[in-house]
């Protein structure tokens, strides 16, 4: 599938589906990551980044673009657009944003919003290494595979949640991240 069809075939300015196992007691740091998806090969890919070891949230972890919103953001969609310029160097005027996610409540405190944008061409990476140690991509077809995703069950004061992670390769994709993937994929393939 090549990134017309999927935009043509899924509807995601309409993203409704919230991830269930997200805490909701609490109001989180407001943050958005890009779900960058580009064509390489006539292939659907994810664009995933790896966090330094220095950073104090997350170290090490593999995530999406993103990050806090600025008070100058003008909303989401502009935060993670801003933080995958900053981070990976993909600019805003390159992406097509197809849709947002219900906002995820996370146990560290962060309230992320994914954004899901379309590259429109080809770009030169020009990764930030104070906030990314590497950067890959992952084809879509390998999550949407549902025996690629997994998850297990944590118990967090008394309540039962879900803890999705996706091994690829010699990398291991978990948390936020991983349920954010899976939700994607849920979307696409109507699970």
């Amino acid at each position: 599938m090549n990134k017309h069809e999927f935009k043509i075939r899924y509807n995601l300015h309409q993203l409704s589906a919230a991830i269930a196992s997200a805490p909701t007691s609490y109001l989180g740091r407001q943050a958005a990551v890009l779900i960058p998806i580009i064509e390489i090969d006539q292939q659907l890919q994810l664009i995933l980044t790896q966090r330094p070891l220095h950073l104090r949230h997350h170290p090490g972890q593999i995530s999406f673009p993103g990050g806090k919103a600025e008070p100058t953001d003008i909303n989401m969609v502009h935060t993670a657009l801003r933080e995958a310029n900053e981070e990976i160097g993909l600019l805003a005027s390159n992406v097509d944003v197809l849709g947002i996610f219900p906002a995820h409540k996370t146990f560290t405190g962060f309230e992320i919003t994914p954004v899901v944008g379309l590259i429109k061409q080809p770009f030169d990476l020009l990764i930030d290494p104070g906030e990314v140690a590497d950067c890959f991509t992952v084809p879509l077809s390998f999550f949407i595979e549902k025996d690629n995703r997994h998850e297990v069950f944590h118990y967090r004061h008394g309540k039962r949640y879900r803890v999705h992670f996706m091994p690829f390769e010699d990398r291991f994709i978990w948390g936020v991240t991983a349920a954010i993937i899976d939700l994607l994929c849920r979307h696409v393939t109507h699970e």
